[in-house]
């Protein structure tokens, strides 16, 4: 199957280019189409996931996928959520998000730490599909004090995983896929596709 990846973020292109390659899918990015990036003013992980896909579709009249994650803390109310990639400000960057999510977590014990990792992924078929296909992973783990990890991108070398007794950014590419939220919505996704 032909589709368009609706995503700017080329980290995350990559890793969901990778899980999609397994299915012998022929994916583009938005980028090879000159697809104009839509503002994400929606107020979920739903929304804005729809809102990309919908722009990508119908700017390439393909069918399109289009993820929208984000890292939760319940101590924090939900945030970062989905002002995860902009969370210390617009154009931020991955250690600005990462000093800005420490630094209000400081005064909290290593008990109210808790965190999840979201992704929702959605499918359309075209631009004005009524019935997309909308998939979702959630990765829980906690917060470290302080970065440990070179791998990964994002809040991956704060987002520790007591099962594995390391960071998100410590995982090889290939377990991380595997474990994490982006990679359990795609295997849900791919499941409703087959």
């Amino acid at each position: 199957m032909k589709c368009v990846l609706a995503s700017g973020n080329a980290k995350k292109a990559k890793e969901l280019t990778e899980l999609l390659a397994v299915k012998h899918w022929q994916v583009s990015l938005q980028s090879d189409y000159g697809v104009i990036q839509p503002a994400e003013d929606g107020l979920t992980f739903v929304e804005n996931a729809l809102i990309k896909a919908r722009a990508a579709s119908e700017q390439t009249g393909l069918p399109a996928i289009a993820d929208d994650s984000g890292l939760v803390v319940n101590a924090l109310q939900g945030k970062p959520g989905i002002y995860s990639a902009r969370f210390a400000g617009d154009n931020a960057s991955d250690t600005e998000n990462n000093t800005q999510l420490l630094a209000m977590m400081s005064h909290l014990s290593d008990e109210d730490r808790h965190a999840y990792f979201v992704s929702v992924i959605v499918f359309l078929r075209h631009a004005k599909d009524p019935l997309p296909i909308i998939a979702q992973g959630v990765w829980h783990g906690h917060i470290l004090r302080e970065p440990l990890g070179e791998g990964g991108f994002g809040y991956d070398p704060v987002f520790w995983l007591p099962t594995h007794s390391c960071t998100s950014a410590q995982l090889s590419p290939e377990v991380k896929q595997k474990l994490s939220h982006r990679g359990l919505a795609m295997t849900s996704l791919l499941a409703q596709l087959s």
